[in-house]
């Protein structure tokens, strides 16, 4: 699927792909964010996605002009879990919108793990 603008100055296609990867960029950019995660459905355990496969840690779907965007994160140890969460919706929403042109309607957060960050 694909999201599609009309515009004074033509029509403008994002495949959700473009999306998914660019929502994963600005997840694992928020305080508290180790990274993205993908699960394995038969196993039930996540595991945490490289730089290059963050698209795979985001589920995008579009209603109409409308987009619903699923994140699954591993978080770091000792943050707050729903801090995290709140910010990552604000941003994620705010650099989609702007980055896009379309609305997102809603972000679910799905937190696969929990990461001891040693320094």
């Amino acid at each position: 699927m694909k999201g599609r603008m009309n515009t004074e100055m033509g029509k403008i296609v994002i495949d959700t792909d473009v999306i998914a990867k660019y929502a994963g960029t600005a997840a694992i950019e928020c305080f508290g964010v180790v990274g993205m995660a993908t699960v394995n459905v038969r196993d039930g355990f996540a595991k945490l996605l490289g730089r290059g496969n963050l698209k795979r840690g985001v589920e995008v779907t579009i209603e109409g002009n409308m987009l619903d965007i699923e994140l699954h994160i591993i978080v770091a140890y000792g943050v707050s879990i729903s801090a995290v969460a709140r910010n990552l919706i604000d941003t994620v929403k705010y650099k989609i919108e702007h980055f896009t042109g379309m609305k997102v309607a809603d972000i679910i957060v799905s937190v696969e793990g929990v990461k001891v960050i040693e320094d």
